[in-house]
């Protein structure tokens, strides 16, 4: 007896094991738009070839530098002046290059979606109608908190069903949810927000270090040259064309990484976002995040970055099936479904038609085919129907609005409708198929 219960106890956590080790890892499963690269342990946003170019564009004029003026200014100065002009430079961009995979392959402040709508505050789960028929609720659009005395508004999300905490913002390439969103960087390929916005800025400030430190070396090997040869300049930057190409081209990306430098610096010191300012968020009344310039600044570089809220290597846990969560025929209604609403902090209201074409036949089929039945529990199913919702986000100051791409499917973008719902609306049609074939049979008899 005693072996007998050792081997279907030895059995039972066999199979428990293989289960686990079946189950898929968080990363394998994600919804929103992100590429993962050494399984789960790098995140980066789906134009994360973008990040190959930049790599480029920094490294290439560095190995030119080190080549045809480092190498030649060693012979002017004594050895370890001209030895240390080239070490600078390598490890400045080796410095550099790793402040852009901090950037860029971190999670920037994802919020986990939620599984199912949140309950409104206040419902008791009581209420019922005829029939013992539970009400469908409609989530409110808004909500108002309090942040260090102002009243904030926060909405709500129908892709990650949850309400966005302050100053969090969806990603419309990445699609996810970004805890103090600034903006999305194609240069980097990734979003920046909560948790990489520290290592954006030293990633764009040292760069401009750079760039003048190229800039400047080159016009010292130009002059080194004009003094050895007594020659005029002209002839100087004939007999360097590597120097030439160099001062031009760092004079070219001083303008754009030092600009974006000084207005990164304006925006810490006023504790603003690139995403709040674009929209003159502040310009009628007052940041309620503003705390002073040297508290902003010790808030983004003197505090310790919050841990991921995301385990992208951990187990998903096993689903047993689609299970409704509300009571027979209710459930919370995503407080967009079934009207176009656009994102109220934009200014604009986005068309219904702009984003969801064809949505309408799909709901009509699934209705026909008896979804919406009294006696079912399927009261889930119109905040399934929600995420592809439109909404917008802004690129610049000039106002240009893009659709935020929808999440019926996996990917950012895709209309297909989810395997769960395809599957209840297929069986819920066989059913009634049976059930008129049945009474048509009866009716001949």
């Amino acid at each position: 007896m005693y072996s007998q219960n050792t081997v279907q106890g030895s059995g039972r956590s066999s199979v428990a094991g293989a289960a686990d080790a079946a189950a898929q890892r968080v990363y394998e499963t994600w919804k929103g738009s992100n590429i993962f690269f050494l399984q789960g342990r790098f995140i980066f946003g789906p134009d994360v070839r973008s990040l190959a170019l930049t790599v480029v564009l920094i490294a290439a004029p560095v190995a030119v530098f080190c080549v045809f003026v480092a190498r030649k200014l060693m012979d002017d100065f004594s050895h370890h002046l001209g030895i240390s002009i080239m070490v600078i430079a390598v490890a400045f961009t080796l410095y550099i290059l790793a402040l852009l995979l901090l950037t860029s392959g971190r999670d920037p402040g994802i919020i986990p979606r939620n599984l199912h709508p949140p309950e409104p505050e206040g419902y008791d789960g009581g209420t019922e109608v005829g029939g013992g028929q539970t009400p469908q609720i409609r989530l409110p659009r808004v909500k108002d908190v309090v942040v260090n005395g102002f009243s904030v508004k926060i909405k709500y999300c129908d892709t990650c069903m949850l309400y966005r905490p302050p100053r969090c913002s969806h990603c419309s390439i990445c699609n996810n949810c970004v805890e103090r969103f600034d903006h999305h960087c194609p240069w980097v390929g990734q979003c920046i927000g909560l948790r990489n916005y520290r290592f954006f800025f030293m990633f764009v400030f040292s760069t401009t270090l750079l760039c003048i430190y190229v800039f400047g070396f080159c016009w010292v090997y130009i002059k080194r040259i004009m003094d050895a040869e007594e020659t005029t300049i002209w002839k100087a930057m004939i007999k360097t064309p590597a120097s030439m190409v160099l001062i031009v081209y760092t004079f070219i990306c001083v303008w754009f990484v030092g600009g974006l430098t000084v207005f990164h610096l304006y925006l810490i010191s006023t504790n603003q976002t690139t995403y709040e300012n674009f929209r003159y968020r502040y310009d009628r009344h007052a940041n309620p995040y503003n705390r002073g310039v040297v508290e902003n600044f010790k808030e983004i570089f003197c505090t310790s970055i919050a841990p991921s809220k995301n385990k992208f290597r951990a187990r998903v846990p096993q689903d047993p099936g689609l299970q409704p969560r509300s009571m027979a025929g209710g459930g919370f209604i995503s407080p967009n479904m079934g009207k176009g609403v656009g994102d109220l902090e934009m200014g604009r209201k986005a068309g219904w038609g702009e984003a969801v074409t064809g949505v309408g036949d799909f709901e009509g089929a699934l209705a026909n085919n008896g979804l919406e039945n009294k006696e079912g529990g399927f009261g889930d199913a119109s905040p399934n129907l929600s995420h592809g919702l439109p909404s917008e986000t802004v690129e610049g100051r000039s106002g240009v609005h893009h659709p935020r791409r929808s999440s019926w499917g996996r990917k950012s973008g895709s209309w297909e409708i989810s395997p769960d719902v395809l599957a209840l609306a297929s069986g819920v049609g066989e059913s009634n198929r049976v059930g008129n074939g049945s009474a048509s049979q009866a009716a001949d008899d």
